[in-house]
């Protein structure tokens, strides 16, 4: 394996972990948590935070399928020019 092809897996790698690791903040709370008559609530609901997590897998899918078409194509140019 040469060393291009092993740096470009690395990274790729190092990429797709680093998304599962990436977790975004909850909202703040109206004005600063001290609603009158209200209490403390998480705005938006009991839960809060944005839904990070849900789009990975569907990006890591289609980036799967893009890499599989270009190599698939790239296999039949290759067999064509024999």
């Amino acid at each position: 394996m040469n060393r291009n092809k092993f740096k470009k897996i690395i990274a790729v790698i190092i990429f797709i972990a680093g998304t599962f690791y990436a977790q975004a903040q909850n909202p703040p709370h109206p004005n600063g948590g001290g609603a009158p008559g209200s209490g403390n609530t998480v705005v938006g609901g009991q839960q809060g935070g944005a839904p990070v997590g849900s789009g990975d897998l569907i990006l890591l899918v289609l980036a799967l399928a893009y890499a599989g078409r270009k190599i698939n194509k790239r296999k039949e140019e290759a067999a064509t020019e024999r």
